[in-house]
């Protein structure tokens, strides 16, 4: 018999019997979403030289999941929960498996973005969905264990990525890459219409359209402002972006605190236990996708590592938060979530603070260690930031609590590679400017002296255009000898470059850290 949920169980209900199945089904949704951005950091190299993306090119590859998937979950959160939330989950997962399709016939540039926008239209459905039906599903008692899994399973799908990518390129293009979410969409659509139980917000009164409009100019806007202007600069685009975000943020607050029945009730989030933990999230991911941004491009660029070997080394990070995530379960209620939750943000501010050491002559366990101790962090704190933010929600607006939840994950993962991505760009661009300029290139004249200084401009911008760029030379005799000199010039920058963006990244998790505890609510009894 099928349970119909339309409130989260309670302690004096009787439980969903077939809850934990159900929850590995969300939890497979969830998978393929989080996989979906993290497969593309061992896949871009190949889509790039394949069709011989711009950086700018690439960036909106990036940008087509990252935008709408954030701007669009709060708002699919609030209509999973009028509509139906099993409904939503099985929605985004056509969606999703639908782009991830097209994606893998796509030759082109533009039908890649557009491959890249569908999916993160079917992610920004699916995320939120999966929050919001485990806390309908769960009784209040195991709810903190099942986010722990969830949790873990979002930390596993950081590094299961970029590994089944880098296991699919070995024998195929990166076209293949999309077709890593297809079968798992197919399997978790057909055991979630078995095994998860329909639910929906039992006093459901109408759609807060307008907000919801508002909400998604704002977010978007701010997310395209943020990843632009920080990589190419705050020229007209990013400003006039940040200047809709910053109006289309003001119109919302505004709209929201005198609607009767608002998208978000924007109050709550003057609760210190959502504010703070929603804070919490979001620096968490800020440093875990800035971080694995920039270890990714050191491991292949640097260490010479190829994609399924990169993905077997960030397989650490995921062990790490799944033993921190069961961690988190039992010591919560021990502890107090406040110290919990500032502890972990300490811990994996730690680990990222370490790969300031990072030299030229670094190996793999010099980043092996900080991986592990971020993973860890990231597992003890997330779980019950999460937990305290859906619990401070009413019943029937767990779809709104799931979206500003996994709409401080992507943010904080949007910040972590724009912020942290530009300070490492900054770094690498200052440290190998010496080497560029005085490199001692034979004398050329004609077309070679102008494809001489296109190939310096390229590596001046990226290690991974001076390792192209090295690969090319050494394979023309005339320039053969330059090759390894420009590798390790490279290197040398690419680390003082790591150092600098660890440190703005740990940095800004430890201050953190010591806010969310200022922040936070103390142990309270229930």
């Amino acid at each position: 018999m099928t349970l119909v949920a339309t409130r989260p169980v309670t302690d004096d209900q009787t439980p969903y019997p077939r809850r934990w199945a159900a929850l590995g089904v969300l939890c497979l949704s969830l998978l393929i979403v989080v996989m979906a951005n993290t497969a593309l950091i061992v896949a871009a190299p190949d889509m790039t030289r394949d069709l011989a993306l711009t950086s700018s090119q690439l960036q909106w590859v990036i940008d087509g999941y990252t935008v709408p998937y954030a701007a669009l979950m709060l708002l699919c959160g609030v209509i999973g929960d009028r509509y139906g939330r099993r409904a939503a989950l099985l929605t985004g997962l056509l969606v999703f498996a639908g782009g991830a399709v097209f994606g893998s016939l796509a030759d082109t540039t533009g039908a890649v973005i557009a491959a890249r926008i569908v999916m993160g239209v079917g992610a920004a459905i699916i995320m939120p969905a999966t929050l919001s039906l485990l806390v309908a599903t769960f009784p209040r008692a195991e709810r903190s264990r099942a986010i722990a899994a969830w949790a873990a399973t979002a930390g596993l799908a950081i590094a299961l990525g970029p590994l089944l990518a880098g296991w699919i390129l070995e024998s195929s293009s990166w076209n293949a890459t999309f077709l890593i979410n297809v079968p798992i969409a197919v399997v978790a659509a057909v055991a979630a219409l078995i095994l998860v139980p329909p639910s929906k917000a039992a006093r459901a009164g109408r759609i807060d359209w307008i907000g919801g409009l508002l909400s998604v100019v704002a977010i978007g806007a701010l997310v395209y402002a943020i990843i632009n202007g920080f990589h190419f600069g705050w020229t007209a685009g990013p400003v006039a972006a940040g200047v809709g975000a910053a109006a289309g943020l003001a119109a919302f607050v505004a709209w929201e605190l005198r609607h009767p029945h608002p998208l978000l009730d924007v109050r709550r989030l003057g609760d210190r236990a959502i504010g703070g933990a929603t804070l919490a999230v979001l620096l968490l991911f800020l440093a875990a996708f800035g971080a694995i941004y920039f270890l990714a491009q050191q491991f292949q660029f640097v260490l010479g590592y190829g994609p399924l070997e990169t993905g077997v080394r960030l397989l650490p990070l995921a062990a790490a938060v799944s033993v921190g995530a069961l961690a988190s379960g039992r010591a919560a209620p021990r502890l107090g979530t406040r110290w919990v939750i500032a502890g972990g943000m300490a811990i994996a501010a730690a680990g990222v603070l370490l790969l300031v050491r990072a030299d030229a002559g670094s190996g793999y366990l010099d980043f092996a260690v900080p991986l592990v101790l971020l993973g860890l962090g990231i597992g003890l704190a997330e779980p019950p930031a999460t937990d305290a933010i859906m619990d401070r929600f009413p019943d029937d607006d767990l779809g709104a609590a799931g979206g500003l939840n996994d709409t401080a994950i992507e943010l904080g993962g949007s910040l972590g590679i724009a912020i942290l991505g530009s300070v490492l760009a900054a770094g690498y661009k200052d440290a190998i400017a010496g080497f560029i300029d005085s490199a001692p290139l034979p004398t050329l004249t004609g077309d070679l002296a102008a494809q001489a200084d296109y190939a310096m401009e390229v590596s001046r911008e990226s290690v991974g255009g001076a390792t192209l760029v090295a690969e090319e030379l050494a394979a023309n005799p005339i320039a053969a000898s330059f090759a390894q000199p420009l590798r390790d010039a490279a290197g040398v920058a690419f680390a003082d470059a790591i150092g600098g963006a660890s440190l703005v990244g740990g940095l800004a998790l430890a201050v953190g850290a010591l806010i969310v505890a200022v922040i936070l609510p103390g142990r309270a009894r229930r």
